[in-house]
């Protein structure tokens, strides 16, 4: 990388970081979607001042991890394959898609190993989509009445995940949103009312999140809108 090229890198990420922080009110967390973007520009926010960074292929932050500032709390945002998650169970801060009962049974019995507790959000399927992860309402709340996840005492189930529909219908992105918040205030009540901890709703990314917020998210994940277009 040429000089002039990483100065003009440096410009961009910060003007970039500047002006979606603007939409982004204090009680919301920015969670900087560094995943295909090499270690220099995860540095560049770094040093604008953000600690949080999310990234979706377990090989590639544990690379990150190793060589990058120690204070960086990384959120696995992802599909997690259960034969992968021994390798991030000791410094992920955060795991935001918990797709299945089987997956969140393996995270603890890691998580255990390493003698950690791990933060978790559970995946809701709220997009018309089929290629999107994630539990239906109706499975979650089957999950949540057994009972069964009060046994793994490794795992700290923080909120929800949602992803909406990639469309440009405005309106329907904003009711899967909708849908999101008005499910987690229902398992909120029902099942943790005395949890402090279950209190997140990370859905929102660089198209859709300032009706995300809107809505009521708590954790927003943006990518482009701050490193630019990915290099796959």
């Amino acid at each position: 990388m040429t000089k002039n090229n990483s100065k003009h890198i440096t410009i961009m990420i910060r003007n970039n970081l500047q002006s979606v922080r603007k939409h982004i009110p204090a009680h919301v967390q920015l969670v900087c979607v560094s995943k295909f973007h090499p270690d220099e520009a995860v540095l560049e926010a770094y040093h604008a001042g953000e600690r949080i960074f999310g990234e979706s292929k377990v090989q590639e932050m544990c690379g990150k991890y190793e060589r990058l500032p120690k204070d960086i709390r990384w959120h696995f945002i992802g599909h997690l394959q259960t034969n992968k998650i021994k390798f991030i169970i000791p410094f992920v801060e955060l795991i935001h898609g918990v797709d299945s009962y089987k997956l969140l049974v393996e995270i603890n019995k890691q998580a255990e190993k390493a003698n950690r507790i791990v933060n978790c959000l559970l995946q809701i399927h709220i997009a018309k989509e089929e290629t999107k992860f994630g539990f239906s309402p109706e499975e979650l709340l089957e999950i949540l009445d057994s009972g069964k996840w009060k046994t793994l005492g490794n795992v700290n189930i923080c909120g929800l995940m949602g992803m909406a529909t990639f469309t440009d219908n405005k309106n329907q992105v904003r009711a899967e949103f909708k849908n999101l918040k008005e499910l987690f205030d229902a398992v909120k009540t029902t099942y943790f009312a005395s949890d402090s901890s279950f209190k997140e709703i990370s859905m929102g990314m660089s198209d859709d999140f300032e009706p995300a917020i809107e809505e009521g998210s708590t954790m927003v994940r943006i990518g482009s809108l701050i490193f630019g277009l990915r290099t796959y």
